[in-house]
């Protein structure tokens, strides 16, 4: 199931990274590219609905706890209830309108559903200049980088490491960034410079493959992703990597993008 999962973020960032060098549609999820406000450990989709019906029944108990309004958003989230985590979150952001843990994952939900000047807004109150908080640094990066301001998108990301000095979910970021902007070569050293801080962090990697994939070396970034992935996977998703790079020249590749990105 986590393979899947995984699978699922490479080909979706493939088609943000696609979509936006096509001069597209620029509402892909924000999923693939940022770090939860709320950390969890990667599960499968039955756990996540056992999560959403135990963290429901604590929040429908009492709506003012933030923790049971940030777990069962999370949960719901994971399920692609992403409009319905917004409800939650908006509601939980009501009762605790100084709680940044809740301002954060009410921002991170907003830009999932792709009200990205909303997100920015929330976000901004999630800290505070004399106190930021890298975590929400990096996540206004990455709703900025959606809204196509990616300048100031890799200013919050510096911004961020200049707090948690290479911190590979940050790096991932950034790197997707300069991918984003047709810089694959700045995008692939951040990306190894990042996975050489994380041998064990999934996602930097699949971002790494995928970026070297957009710059045509295929074999090579098929055994990056054999590191997470069963063969089979890996080669899967290059030959979605080929086939989605060929369709930017034909009249169905937007379709086709706007398609993998609302699978994400």
């Amino acid at each position: 199931m986590y393979r899947n999962q995984s699978r699922t973020r490479l080909l979706a960032s493939a088609a943000i990274l696609s979509a936006l060098m096509l001069g597209g549609c620029q509402t892909a999820q924000i999923a693939n590219t940022t770090g939860s406000v709320a950390q969890s450990t990667p599960r499968g989709e039955v756990d996540w609905r056992h999560e959403a019906d135990s963290w429901g029944e604590r929040y429908r108990k009492n709506p003012r706890d933030p923790e049971a309004g940030v777990r069962f958003a999370q949960a719901l989230r994971s399920t692609g209830q992403r409009t319905q985590a917004v409800a939650v979150l908006e509601q939980a952001s009501i009762h605790n309108p100084r709680n940044t843990v809740v301002l954060g994952a009410y921002g991170r939900a907003l830009a999932d559903t792709g009200a990205f000047a909303q997100a920015l807004d929330v976000l901004k109150r999630a800290h505070s200049p004399d106190q930021p908080d890298w975590r929400i640094l990096s996540v206004q990066g990455a709703v900025l980088d959606q809204m196509g301001r990616h300048e100031e998108a890799r200013r919050h990301y510096m911004s961020a490491l200049r707090i948690v000095p290479d911190e590979p979910s940050v790096m991932s970021n950034l790197g997707l960034s300069y991918a984003l902007s047709k810089n694959l070569n700045k995008a692939e050293d951040t990306l190894r410079r990042a996975s050489t801080y994380s041998s064990r962090e999934p996602k930097v990697r699949q971002n790494l493959a995928l970026v070297v994939g957009l710059q045509g070396r295929f074999k090579e970034a098929e055994e990056i992703a054999r590191a997470d992935l069963s063969p089979e996977e890996a080669a899967a998703n290059l030959d979605y990597l080929r086939h989605m790079l060929a369709a930017e020249k034909g009249q169905n590749g937007k379709r086709m993008l706007r398609q993998a990105a609302n699978n994400s």
